[in-house]
């Protein structure tokens, strides 16, 4: 389905003549707004299949540009540019340069849900964002964001020890992303718990910080979660053709 919004056409290429008249019809200003022509050189016939690939992605082909999406998307309501369905029909249509021109905004997404509980033919378009900022990861266009690295790092301790640590997740995920620990908003967090929290949890939450307990029985699931995490970044590599080059995932 075409594109008809002048919000998504890029400036450079619309033409406007200030002063236009024809046929004794002056026609300046916005009713001489014309769409620049031009010929599509950036075409990847495999991006759509790429996407599709990656976890969150698999439906991609389902879309049929309804919008709905869009229209209930939480972040859009905030900064217009943030547009789901219209990235989606970049990827479909294989239009890799116009899609890496967002590669800034597309990563913002915070996955509420919203599209997805709105969208009539089970695209996941939160998937859909998430698969393509894994994308623009992936292929090198843009460095590891901090929701991904919060992700790691969450995932890390959950395969390592089948459980999480809030403080030491917070701790790890500060240290790589090159922030303070004693954020005021944290201080301010911990001193409302430590003031209605009982006694006894207080030391069970001190003693799990300092000694890391670990699920019961976790070692074989701990294998076998390292195991399909490894079978699944080869394939990502695989289908976006970066075994043994590109940047690491």
């Amino acid at each position: 389905m075409p594109i008809h919004e002048k919000s998504l056409i890029r400036p450079e290429n619309l033409i406007t003549h200030e002063e236009l008249v024809i046929d004794e019809v002056n026609v300046s200003g916005h009713w001489s707004t014309f769409i620049q022509p031009r010929v599509v050189t950036d075409y990847d016939e495999r991006l759509q299949e790429e996407i599709a690939a990656l976890p969150g992605g698999e439906n991609i082909h389902r879309c049929w540009q309804c919008g709905s999406c869009t229209n209930s998307c939480t972040v859009n309501a905030i900064n217009p540019d943030f547009n789901p369905r219209y990235w989606i029909y970049l990827i479909r249509l294989g239009m890799k340069e116009e899609l890496v021109r967002d590669k800034e905004i597309i990563w913002q997404c915070v996955s509420c849900n919203k599209c997805t509980y709105a969208c009539p033919r089970d695209v996941n378009p939160e998937g859909v964002m998430k698969a393509t900022a894994r994308w623009l990861e992936l292929k090198g266009y843009t460095e590891k964001k901090p929701s991904a690295i919060f992700d790691e790092e969450f995932s890390a301790q959950v395969f390592a020890k089948g459980r999480i640590e809030e403080g030491r997740l917070l701790q790890r995920f500060f240290a790589r992303t090159r922030q303070k620990l004693l954020q005021d908003w944290l201080v301010e967090l911990a001193r409302r718990l430590f003031s209605r929290l009982p006694l006894m949890l207080m030391m069970k939450l001190g003693w799990a910080s300092l000694f890391h307990p670990r699920t019961r029985g976790w070692r074989k699931a701990r294998a076998a979660i390292a195991d399909y995490v490894a079978e699944c970044e080869a394939m990502e590599r695989q289908v976006l053709g970066l075994n043994g080059k590109g940047p690491s995932s």
